[in-house]
């Protein structure tokens, strides 16, 4: 008989379904690997990847030939979005701590992306698998709607429930609700906590449920480390000062890593990100839902909102109905993503064309030799 719920060590980890309710991909993969069972990618190094079948248990595992390498767009070869990340869920064989192997990757459910740093095209995977993601930032000069309002961008149409948490709430001088106010167009919630207080982050319980998985992000120092000590009750993550003139902090986390959280959730933190590059797939409509709604008032289709007659996002500024910087980052973001669309698209193209022209030459061996 099948278990009608999952398994309780697994389910610790953030596994939330029964053999009769999968993702979807799920069962073939499954099928063509019987002999295997289920573990969560919880550390990725350079090295290789550290899995978990169970709470506090974590062991390296061998990983695919391919997995190896940092993955390209040239033909035949990994994508690196291709490749296993924080968060995802694998099938592995063998024993822990030194025979354990992983065999195959289960498809991802969500996945929050962003164009890698460096002059070439590169998407890199800041996590997989996860049902919310905690966009944080703190109360003080590390407060950036812009900068949230792009973290945002990467969220969208990734299936993944963003909220943002503005820590720092007890710092001299904050004024939660004028930042609130500030943030009042991004139609998702926006709480203000003191990341050291376990009452306070209470607020953020509704996401934190059994068999949730939920990732933090922002920059350094916003409080992700502080945030996540607080939830798990214990002084686990290294935290570090901010300077005081730009209250920018250093890296105190060094890599991405799943925390199982008393609650049943799983929190993964991750490193302070400077560079923000989308992927070129994101829609930037979905983040900008009021400017867009505006545009499409607008008299001209193709408007840009700069000096055209008729332009109704420009009127709405003016009446002060609608920021000038929100919309000065809209036509910003709007640009990055089709031009890392193209880059992306000529990506793909090349390797198509690299395979197309793989193809017809060995048709043309095969005709030569008399092969058929």
């Amino acid at each position: 008989m099948r278990p009608s719920s999952p398994p309780p060590a697994l389910a610790a980890i953030g596994w939330h379904w029964t053999p009769d309710a999968l993702p979807p991909g799920w069962d073939g993969v499954l099928a063509a690997h019987a002999q295997a069972r289920p573990a969560r990618i919880v550390a990725q190094h350079r090295s290789g990847y550290r899995v978990s079948e169970s709470i506090d248990q974590m062991h390296p595992a061998e990983s695919l030939p391919e997995w190896q390498h940092a993955g390209s767009y040239r033909k035949d070869a990994l994508s690196p979005e291709a490749r296993p990340a924080v968060g995802d869920w694998v099938l592995v064989e063998g024993e822990a701590p030194n025979a354990l192997r992983i065999v195959a990757l289960l498809p991802r459910y969500s996945a929050i992306k962003r164009g890698a740093a460096g002059e070439h095209y590169r998407q890199q995977v800041i996590a997989a698998n996860v049902d919310t993601v905690f966009v944080v930032c703190g109360l003080d000069a590390d407060f950036n709607p812009r900068r949230i309002e792009r973290y945002l961008l990467l969220v969208a149409g990734s299936g993944v429930q963003p909220v943002v948490v503005l820590t720092k709430a007890d710092k001299d001088g904050a004024d939660a609700e004028a930042a609130q106010h500030a943030l009042r167009a991004l139609a998702v919630p926006v709480l203000a906590v003191n990341a050291k207080d376990r009452t306070s982050v209470a607020a953020l319980d509704a996401w934190l449920g059994p068999g949730r998985s939920i990732v933090l992000v922002g920059s350094s120092g916003a409080g992700k480390s502080t945030l996540t000590n607080t939830l798990l009750g214990v002084e686990r993550m290294k935290t570090g000062a901010v300077r005081e003139r730009d209250a920018r902090g250093r890296h105190t986390t060094t890599h991405r890593a799943l925390i199982a959280l008393p609650a049943g959730a799983c929190l993964i933190d991750t490193p302070g990100m400077r560079e923000l590059k989308p992927t070129g797939e994101e829609a930037v409509a979905a983040s900008f839902v009021d400017v867009e709604a505006l545009a499409a008032q607008c008299r001209f289709r193709d408007c840009k909102h700069a000096t055209e007659p008729g332009c109704a996002v420009r009127a709405a500024v003016e009446r002060g109905e609608l920021e000038g910087e929100r919309v000065a980052n809209f036509l910003k973001l709007s640009d990055e993503v089709d031009g890392a669309a193209g880059r992306l698209a000529m990506r793909l193209a090349q390797k198509a064309d690299a395979r197309v022209q793989t193809k017809a030459l060995h048709k043309r061996l095969d005709d030569k030799h008399g092969r058929h």
